[in-house]
């Protein structure tokens, strides 16, 4: 038996990341309106196989996903999205800013070199900007460009069961020059994020935040004063 996926709502579960896929995975997230699906963030492909298992443990048919939402180009989130691309055909969303990383595989910016790999080229469908909105299913996935850790790092709002879900992957950064990441722009990000009070936080390294409460904790370590 494998490991168990982390419920987040009746249509929202977590499917990757270390414990469930493989340690160089950031964490994968699984949104299932009205049997319209789609994924945020794609992991390093090291483990393209167990990411599918988990989307069918979860009750949805991986060739029925729509889109594959990428918070942003770094290895540990994007590297699998050409395999995922090429072999059910969805439809890859990333911010505009950071298109030419995905599509030339540039293992710098991406920091697959920090991993000892390379990101594998992926044609981007979508070329997302802040404020836009996404039909999923019976409902709207809105973009929300948060720069600083990567020029275009965007977090993903939607309702689920009465809850303002967030997906916003890396929060705790890193500031890199390699990343391009902006620290000036970073700490606006950041009170942004503060400033959406949601009531769910899907972080990419750290977990699931509960609680306004909690999600401002969380979120403050990292703003400077």
């Amino acid at each position: 038996m494998g490991p168990r996926l982390q419920v987040i709502t009746p249509e929202i579960c977590q499917v990757g990341g270390p414990g469930l896929t493989h340690p160089n995975d950031a964490a994968i997230y699984l949104i299932n309106f009205a049997n319209a699906a789609a994924l945020v963030d794609a992991g390093s492909g090291r483990a393209g196989d167990r990411v599918v298992m988990n989307i069918e443990a979860a009750g949805v048919d991986a060739r029925d996903i729509r889109y594959l939402l990428l918070t942003h180009c770094h290895y540990d989130h994007s590297g699998g999205a050409a395999a995922f691309r090429k072999r059910f055909g969805w439809r890859v969303a990333i911010h505009a800013s950071e298109v030419d990383c995905l599509e030339s595989g540039d293992s710098q910016v991406s920091a697959a070199s920090w991993y000892g790999d390379e990101l594998a080229p992926c044609p981007v469908d979508i070329r997302l900007a802040d404020g836009d909105r996404l039909s999923l299913g019976d409902r709207a996935v809105e973009v929300i460009h948060i720069p600083g850790h990567s020029p275009g790092s965007v977090a993903y709002l939607v309702e689920s069961a009465g809850q303002r879900v967030l997906f916003a992957q890396d929060v705790h950064g890193p500031i890199h020059p390699t990343l391009h990441s902006d620290p000036v722009e970073y700490q606006a990000s950041l009170r942004r994020l503060l400033a959406l009070d949601v009531d769910v936080l899907c972080e990419g390294h750290y977990g699931v935040f509960y609680g306004r409460a909690q999600i401002s904790r969380f979120i403050e370590r990292f703003i400077e004063r």
